[in-house]
């Protein structure tokens, strides 16, 4: 779907950071080491998990996610021990187990919507932890799990696995780096392809195509998000009605046929070794496009608030401080989405923490301390009502003196 009268993509820059050396068991390993000591300094001797990241980060397993009822149905699920280094894993799929864990703690899958499947899970977890654990984390739980768990895990003190996880995965190992900007750059890569493919007269669902064959020829290990397309309204009158009076951002890509001059605001992430990464720039529908004034400017506020966000990361920054720094490039106004943030983490998740500028306010910012090994998704958003605006993402990872970059796509039209 090339096409021939669109100017040229650039590729990647000369600047663009080389890949690094990546190590999988080493960085399951390490994973698992920073999993266990948060469980034994929080007095927590079993982990049992069920998200789809949690059991990515506690064991890294392949996964066939494909069919959601199966999926839901036929539990993928992790079993982490503060005195056990070999995670258990509760698997349709035997083959996706990591090649170092052990063949005996390698298991089934679960049954969590039956009486009888959440019976023989609360003894296979005792005969695994030998007894009923203390106190038992668990990340999420089925209907049968709610009712039946004060009679079959009676002997637990059931607690929530977020303040466990949230901990270990929010300072990434330089093997989990390598995964996010791997992943990244698999998505970007793709992003070029997708972009010079634009013109009228083709579907929003047409880029899809273009996308998700080019994201596995690269290499992707699956799809994190169906990618969308959306094109903008120039005003919000014209837009879908929102409860809050914003911008109506995501939207589902479907069939429309693209026309000249569309404004389109595109989001994507793809997985690479369970990893995920998030791309975000707007475009516009022509065969030579070339952005008004207006959008121009709306872009170079948007550059603007980026650069400033940057200039406050360091180490000891708070949330707070990255917050202001954007809001004072536009007068003190929130240049981001209010259903949104201003930066959010990502990881084994596409949106984990740090999160910059949410709904949990201003104390949350002022109490999240930058630290070596965060990961930053900055996501300002510029809306001019008249001519859409401007919106993109861009990656950063935390270093004790600031900040690397890891993403490196172009603005292309609005960056001459």
């Amino acid at each position: 779907m090339t096409a021939t009268s669109a100017p040229p993509v650039a590729g990647p820059t000369a600047t663009s950071a080389p890949l690094g050396d990546l190590d999988l068991p080493r960085m399951r390993r390490e994973r698992n080491e920073k999993l266990r000591a948060e469980m034994e300094r929080q007095g927590v001797p079993a982990a049992l998990l069920f998200g789809g990241g949690s059991v990515q980060y506690a064991v890294g397993p392949e996964t066939l996610a494909g069919d959601a009822a199966r999926s839901t149905y036929l539990r993928t699920a992790a079993l982490v021990l503060a005195d056990d280094p070999s995670p258990h894993l509760f698997t349709p799929y035997p083959e996706g187990a990591p090649p170092e864990l052990a063949p005996d703690h390698v298991h089934g899958p679960l049954f969590t919507e039956s009486d009888d499947g959440v019976t023989h899970l609360a003894g296979v977890l005792r005969e695994l932890a030998g007894g009923d654990p203390e106190r038992l984390a668990v990340d999420d739980m089925s209907g049968p799990m709610h009712r039946l768990a004060p009679t079959v895990l009676g002997g637990s003190e059931l607690v929530d696995a977020g303040p466990v996880l949230g901990p270990a995965k929010l300072h990434k190992t330089p093997d989990e780096l390598e995964c996010i900007h791997r992943a990244q750059r698999i998505n970007e890569l793709a992003m070029y392809d997708v972009q010079a493919s634009i013109r009228p007269g083709l579907r929003q669902s047409d880029l899809s195509v273009v996308f998700l064959e080019r994201i596995y020829e690269l290499g992707c290990t699956s799809n994190g998000i169906d990618p969308i397309w959306q094109v903008m309204t120039p005003t919000l009158a014209e837009g879908p009605y929102t409860t809050n009076g914003g911008v109506a951002f995501p939207l589902c890509t479907t069939d429309r046929v693209l026309v000249e001059g569309d404004v389109i605001w595109c989001d994507t992430g793809i997985h690479y070794q369970g990893y995920a990464s998030d791309f975000g720039r707007t475009w516009i529908v022509s065969h030579r496009p070339r952005p008004s004034a207006r959008q121009r400017a709306a872009f170079s506020a948007w550059r603007d608030v980026v650069a400033a966000t940057l200039a406050a990361v360091r180490p000891g920054a708070t949330g707070a401080d990255l917050a202001a720094a954007a809001r004072a490039v536009v007068g003190g106004s929130t240049p981001w989405l209010g259903h949104f943030y201003l930066i959010h983490g990502v990881g084994t998740e596409s949106a984990e923490p740090p999160m910059v500028g949410t709904d949990m306010g201003p104390d949350h910012d002022a109490n999240l301390v930058i630290e070596p090994g965060m990961v930053l998704v900055l996501e300002p958003v510029i809306w001019d009502d008249g001519v859409a605006g401007y919106r993109a993402e861009d990656i950063v990872a935390v270093t004790n003196d600031g900040y690397v970059a890891l993403s490196d796509y172009p603005y292309d039209p609005f960056d001459d």
